[in-house]
């Protein structure tokens, strides 16, 4: 009997190792996945390269993961906001290195690695430093119909970690509006994707038309108490 449920955090995340690229669902505040977050540092991984959307706000959630010294490089296409402080400092003193994307190029290199695609060629970044790789050396580069394209490559990860409204024991998975954001192609994205829910149904209470992320792209599922996760607080749902 296929059941993904996981009894805990904890459960749910043994296993990912030192040097483990992991994908972090968001947009902002909305549809991180706090939770994990926090068992993340928990269970203590070390030099870790995070792709998410931001570099972390105040001093939770992300950043609390930043805060621990633990994330060797972020991938993301929003490092500085007015409380990006612990990225803001880590960044400027040399401890955390750097790879800036934009926005659609983030979410179409993840979307590649899902798909299978081994490359893509995109107008964004073309003429901008963005066009450089990290050793400063070029992309490579192609005209297309006249138009100017530069080549990026998929964003693999070894886990991913989201945020979903519902799931099954399958592992199927529904989102809650803005919750939803990078949640879907980073779930296809990584080797093994482990995410939260508030509430777990019984198979076939979930509508197939409404299903976003079905359960071959899920490893794990863990119930949060919702009422818990908006009081700022953490507790494992029984």
């Amino acid at each position: 009997m296929i059941n993904k449920i996981a009894a805990s955090v904890q459960e749910a995340l043994v296993g990912i190792a030192d040097g483990a690229t992991i994908l972090i669902g968001g947009f902002g505040t909305a549809g991180i996945p706090n939770e994990l977050i926090a068992g993340l540092i928990e269970q203590g991984a070390r030099e870790l390269t995070v792709v998410n959307n931001n570099a972390g706000n105040g001093d939770t959630g992300l950043a609390a993961l930043l805060k621990t010294g633990r994330v060797r490089k972020i991938i993301c296409s929003f490092p500085r906001q007015a409380d990006s402080h612990v990225f803001d400092a880590l960044y400027r003193s040399g401890q955390i290195e750097l790879e800036l994307v934009p926005q659609g190029n983030l979410a179409e290199r993840l979307r590649a690695a899902g798909a299978g695609v081994g490359a893509f060629f995109t107008p964004t970044g073309y003429g901008t430093e963005l066009a450089l790789q990290a050793d400063g050396t070029p992309k490579e580069t192609r005209v297309i119909d006249g138009k100017s394209y530069v080549l990026e490559y998929p964003i693999h990860g070894d886990v991913a970690l989201i945020k979903a409204e519902a799931g099954d024991r399958w592992g199927n998975l529904v989102y809650r509006k803005a919750a939803r954001n990078f949640g879907p192609v980073m779930a296809t994205a990584a080797r093994r994707t482990i995410a939260t829910v508030h509430e777990i149904v019984e198979l076939g209470k979930l509508d197939p038309e409404t299903v976003v992320t079905p359960g071959i792209h899920v490893t794990q599922l863990v119930k949060i108490d919702r009422l818990a996760t908006q009081a700022g607080g953490f507790k494992q749902a029984a």
